[in-house]
Parts: structure tokens; C-alpha cells; sequence
């Protein structure tokens, strides 16, 4: 699960699954003919419990994995489909939420017209790229282009202040690059490589399919990839961004203004209609750079860099020529074969772009209200079952963990759906103008969230759709998220037992609850300001135990030499590594808990974390993988298994694990934080 929201290659993450004739149907929710009993859990416990599936799962040519998790998205996405199918068909009120989901989806699926338009729609931005004569013309540019949802050199936006949850304020971060990270542009292994060849290879044929030679096309985007180079060497790394204060700087806007002269803050926040007189400057070193970038770069050059740049925003959203160059490139980083149909694709972007009104209609449809009560009787188990485990730490002071118990009864907690659905009243949807309905909605977010700045936050807001499949934390309003997607098999079922289901869900609350309290949701207290709530001492000691999770995971190889980044995936480690044991001791609260009768040949305890093995069932293509390990803060499937259960004693005691398993570690080696 996620703690922010996290959208890098969202497309090629959702995989198909449920359709795959190697799922287990539902109802056995055990699959205990899969378990390959020639792997003993203690050397493998993912291959024990998902051997037998992940050596006979194929992954769909339009997609990059198969499985659970975000891969569980596909049969959503299907009913979602199922949805859109309807109301994209029937006679709707017009301004009701079924019509501008539903015309939206029908505008998109005209891919007739698309497809005649070729890159007209976008032939005035690029001649107002043409009209560009300095910087000041070039920031301004910019600054029209944000409000449509095309972020260039200043990624600006509002958000809570890390200092004072209360209020949102603004920020700006480092961006300017079309590659997943800074390191792309400077590693030189062979797949980094084919990456960087592959990007320019895009770059070029965009240009090409608005009217430019090959040889010119192929000098501009290495022309484009070289300034973006210089912009990333100014970038922080994925494992710099996660350090909390280093990455926050609020300064004034005559500060800025100063320090930065060619960047014009004040008529770029003017442009932008921003009243603010301070910024959260999350990397100044990005901005400093890009100051001195907008001199020493010609503005003909950097009117190279902008139509490259804008070209990659736009080009989903035009014919299929644009589309296909696009696949190309994701082809390359998720080693997804074909692409997906259109119907899937346009189901994405309606709920990316309209989600709160599908959301509606998800939920209206399909969502079964008495999970909801079910599922926050589970939280409310390991709320206590985690002021247990506080209270008997061995390595926190007294004062520390009344602090601790306090945040932790604060936290929120949002279920199934949002209590106030947000409104899409301002945005008006045309049937037969696809584009122009993107622009419409990318100017009605941007206008959204510029409403926010300078006032306080609403904590009943959502950050994520109804019907993904995901949780989160949220640290600067403390709160989990467990949207209505995921309360369903293989995380959460009536039916199931409750080994079954605290294995499952039981485990999402509690990776979701101990982000309140890994390296970085620690340092929030529990109102949700950046403030130190912990004795010197204590602090002192945490860091020393995360540490030992940073070692223990940079330790597991991934693909031939490829490891997980340790310090990258630090939080969500650590979450899992808390959640599990939380889970644990939630379940054993209960009746099943506390009795030892076995089920399908297994005990409770047993099948507790053979639903825990179930919930990661995935398997990738090997270039998503890399990709993912580049860049995602989550380990991958095999290790959010084996890793945490490396130090669950209760674990090695359910299967008999022995000193001579592969997975095991002496006591002394063992993950203990919550």
C-alpha cells in the first residue's frame, strides 16, 4: 500500500487480473492445491503459498503483471467499464454527474474524430511556443499552461503546510524531465541505455508527426534530451526526497525573487492568480539552477525544449499516430507487448479525470455498505492491538509513548467512500470534443486546488478514487485511507474466517496505521505538523533500528544484480514489517484467534499468514521491474512476503521453521520496531 499517492507509470501498473484461468476462484480463498509443497516455507514462503501460480500465470500482451494488489485493478476497471457502457449510452439530464461521465467517455471513444483531428488541437500552443521572444514571454507561457495541466520548468501547487497542517500554502518542485528519475540521465549500464535511446527515439518521432524532417527531428531531441540532462543533474534523488525538512523551505516570494531574477516569481504567481507572499521551495538547488539555465540557454533552444515537453504532455490526448509513439517508449520501461484496448484506456482517464463522479456511481452500484462497518470494527481491533505493543516496548521512554498513543488515537479514519463527494459543476463536457473536455478538466483541477491556497485544509477530502484498489497514509492530517476498491477478496470477504481476513485487510490497516510512525510519518505529530514529539534519546534509537531495515533489504537481489533500494523503500519496510505483527496480534483478539481448529488442513495461525502470502500475488515482466525498483518506494511482491516474516516469531513457530531455512535470521538479526 501507499502513503502518497504514487502515479509514476500508473498506465502500465494496472495489469489484468480475475480474467486469467490461473486465478483461484474466489470461494476456495485458500489455494491450497497451488501451495508447491516441495518449497519449505522457511526457505521461500511466497513460492510456497504462490509457486504453482507464478510459474503457470501469463501476463496479457497489453499488460505488464498479472495478480493482486494494483493489478486488481482490471476487474474494477471492468465494472467500471460496465458503467460507463451504460450511462455513455443513455439519454442524460444535462449538467448531471451521468452525463459528463458518460459524454466524456463517448468523446474519447469517438476515435474516429481523434484520429481525423490528428495535432490540430494543440497547433495554437505550439505557435504560442513560436511567439516566445524572451524569458519573461517564456515564463508566461508557462505560467498558461499550468493552469490547462501542463507543468514545464515550476512545478507549482497548494498543499498543507508541513508546519502548520491547518492551512494550505504554497509549493514548488523540482521537474522539468520526461524520464522516471535523475538517474536515468547518467547511469550507463546496457537497460539504462536502451532507455535513454528509446526516450530520444520518442522525442524525434513526436516532432516528426508535426510536420518536422527526420534529421531535423532527431537534432532537436537530442537538442531537448541534453537540456533536460542539465536539469536533472540539479535534481535530488527519490532517496534525498524522502528526508522531511531537508525538503522543506518555505521562504518569502521577495526572498525568491531576489535570489531567482530570471525566473520572475511575482508575475508568475500573478499569471497563475496565486496570492501568496511565501513558496515551500522543496529544492531550491532545482530552482537556482534553472535561474542560471534560463540565461545560458538560448531562447530558441529552449523553445526546442518547451514544444518537446508539451508534445509529451499532449500526446495521449491526440490520433493514434501520437498514441502509438508514445506506447513505444512505455513498451520499453515496463516491457508491456501490446496496448490496451481503448474502452480500458478511456476508463482510466475518466476516473483520473472525473473520479469523484464515477466514484458515485461505483459505489451506488456495487459497493456493499456493511463492509464498511465490518472493516472499521478490524481497524478499531488494531488501533488496540497496536497501543499493546506500545505499551510493552522495551526501547521507548514512558513520556515518548504516551505521545505515541496519543497520535495514534487521533488518527482518522476514511472508509469505502468520501462523506462529501466533491462537485463538478463548473466543468462543462462537449460529446464530440475529446480534447477539449481534457482541457476543461485539467483547468477545473487546477483552479480546485488553487481555491485551497491561503485557506484552511479539508480534512474530509479524499486523495484517491473509490474504486481503486489501494490505502494510504496521510501524514499532515494523520489519517488511513481504505478506499471501497479494496475491501473486497483476496483483502476482505464476509465469507472468509478471520485468520483470512486480518491476514488480508488486517494487514493493509496495519502497514496503514504504522506509517504514522515509520522515518517519515514519525516526524509528523498527531495533529500532523513536521514537530518532534520524542525524547532525544528515544529518536536516537529508532534510527538505529530503521537502519537495520535499510541493510536487511538492499541485501535482496531483485533481477540478476539488481537490489531493492533499501533506503528508498524505508517506510513502506517498515510499515509492513509493523503492519504484519499488528495483524497478528489483532487476530489473536479474536475467538478463531484464541482456538486452534484447523481449516483446509491448516491452523488459524497458518492460514493468518497464508492469506498474507495470497494478498501479494503478483508477477511482473523483468523490464517493469527495473523500473519499479528505480523508482517505487515499495519492495516488490516476493520481499513485502518474505521479508517481514523473517522476524515474526510467531511465524517461525506456525511452520516449524528451522535454523537451516534459507529464510532464517537468529533472534539477534530480527526486524523489531513496533
Amino acid at each position: 500500500m501507499c502513503k502518497f499517492l504514487y502515479t509514476l507509470l500508473a498506465v502500465s501498473f494496472l495489469a489484468a487480473c480475475g480474467t486469467n484461468p490461473n486465478e483461484t476462484p474466489k470461494k476456495t480463498f485458500v489455494d491450497v492445491a497451488g501451495i508447491d509443497s516441495s518449497i519449505k516455507p522457511g526457505d521461500n514462503f511466497f513460492r510456497y503459498v504462490n509457486g504453482r501460480w507464478y510459474d503457470t500465470a501469463t501476463i496479457a500482451a497489453d499488460q505488464s503483471g498479472v495478480g493482486s494488489y494494483s493489478f486488481l485493478n482490471i476487474p474494477q476497471k471492468q465494472l467500471l467499464q460496465n458503467i460507463l457502457d451504460s450511462v455513455s449510452k443513455a439519454q442524460n439530464a444535462a449538467g448531471t454527474i451521468d452525463q459528463k461521465v458518460g459524454d466524456f467517455y463517448a468523446s474519447g471513444m469517438d476515435t474516429n474524430t481523434v484520429n481525423q483531428r490528428g495535432y490540430e488541437p494543440i497547433k495554437p500552443i505550439l505557435a504560442r511556443i513560436d511567439a516566445i521572444t524572451d524569458v519573461p514571454s517564456l515564463i508566461k507561457y508557462m505560467a498558461v499552461e499550468l493552469k490547462s495541466g501542463n507543468s514545464l520548468l515550476i512545478g507549482f501547487g497548494v498543499g498543507p503546510d508541513n508546519k502548520n497542517s491547518k492551512i494550505n500554502i504554497a509549493h514548488a518542485a523540482q521537474t522539468g524531465i520526461g524520464l522516471p528519475e535523475r538517474d536515468y540521465y547518467f547511469k550507463t549500464d546496457s537497460s539504462t541505455i536502451a532507455i535513454q535511446q528509446a526516450y530520444k527515439k520518442y522525442i524525434s518521432a513526436l516532432f516528426q508527426l508535426t510536420g518536422t524532417d527526420s534529421a531535423t527531428a532527431a537534432k532537436q531531441a537530442d537538442l531537448a534530451y541534453g537540456i533536460e540532462k542539465q536539469i536533472a543533474a540539479s535534481h535530488k534523488t527519490n532517496i534525498e526526497l524522502r528526508d522531511i525538512n531537508a525538503n522543506y523551505n518555505k521562504m518569502t516570494v521577495a526572498s525568491i525573487s531576489k535570489r531567482q531574477p530570471n525566473i520572475g516569481w511575482e508575475a508568475f504567481l500573478a499569471e497563475v492568480g496565486a496570492k501568496t507572499d511565501s513558496i515551500d521551495m522543496g529544492q531550491p538547488a532545482y530552482y537556482d539552477k534553472l535561474n542560471t539555465l534560463l540565461k545560458s540557454i538560448s531562447i530558441n533552444d529552449w523553445k526546442v525544449y518547451l514544444k518537446e515537453s508539451t508534445l509529451q504532455n499532449y500526446a495521449p490526448a491526440l490520433s493514434k499516430p501520437f498514441v502509438d509513439a508514445t506506447f513505444e517508449l512505455t513498451k520499453t520501461l515496463s516491457g508491456q507487448a501490446v496496448q490496451k484496448p481503448r474502452r480500458q484506456i478511456m476508463t482510466e482517464a475518466v476516473d483520473r479525470q472525473l473520479g469523484q463522479a464515477l466514484g458515485q456511481l461505483y459505489v451506488k452500484r456495487y459497493f456493499n455498505e456493511d463492509a464498511k462497518k465490518r472493516v472499521l470494527d478490524l481497524v478499531n481491533n488494531l488501533q488496540k492491538a497496536f497501543e499493546n505493543r506500545i505499551n510493552n516496548l522495551d526501547w521507548m521512554s514512558d513520556s515518548t509513548k504516551q505521545k505515541a498513543k496519543e497520535k495514534l488515537y487521533a488518527i482518522t479514519k476514511k472508509i469505502g467512500y468520501p462523506d462529501k463527494w466533491r462537485s463538478y459543476d463548473k466543468v462543462q463536457i462537449d460529446r464530440t470534443k475529446y480534447f477539449e473536455n481534457l482541457l476543461s478538466l485539467s483547468q477545473n483541477d487546477y483552479q480546485y486546488n488553487l481555491d485551497k491556497l491561503n485557506k484552511p485544509v479539508d480534512r474530509s477530502e479524499w486523495g484517491t478514487t473509490p474504486s481503486t484498489v489501494t490505502a494510504y497514509y496521510n501524514p499532515s492530517s494523520n489519517e488511513i485511507v481504505f478506499p471501497a476498491g479494496i475491501l473486497q477478496f483476496p483483502y476482505f470477504d464476509f465469507e472468509a474466517d478471520d485468520a483470512l481476513n486480518y491476514g488480508g485487510i488486517g494487514m493493509v490497516i496495519g502497514h496503514e496505521m504504522t506509517h504514522a510512525f515509520d522515518d517519515q510519518g514519525a516526524q509528523f505529530d498527531k495533529d500532523g505538523n513536521v514537530k518532534s514529539w520524542w525524547t532525544k534519546e528515544d529518536y536516537e534509537k529508532f534510527r538505529a533500528k530503521t537502519q537495520k531495515v535499510v541493510e536487511l533489504y538492499s541485501s535482496f537481489t531483485v533481477l540478476d544484480t539488481v537490489h531493492i533500494k533499501g533506503a528508498l523503500t524505508l517506510g513502506e519496510n517498515t510499515a509492513d514489517n509493523g503492519g504484519i505483527a499488528i495483524a497478528y496480534d489483532a487476530f489473536k483478539m479474536t475467538q478463531q484467534g484464541k482456538d486452534s481448529t484447523k481449516i483446509d488442513g491448516f491452523t488459524p495461525d497458518q492460514r493468518f499468514y497464508l492469506s498474507i502470502a495470497r494478498i501479494w500475488r503478483v508477477k511482473t515482466r523483468d523490464a517493469f521491474m527495473r523500473t519499479y525498483v528505480n523508482t517505487n518506494p515499495h519492495s516488490p511482491a516476493m520481499w513485502r512476503v518474505n521479508g517481514p516474516l523473517m522476524s515474526a516469531a510467531p511465524f517461525y513457530k506456525a511452520f516449524n521453521v528451522q535454523p537451516t531455512d534459507k529464510n532464517f535470521k537468529p533472534e539477534d538479526q530480527r526486524i523489531k520496531i513496533w
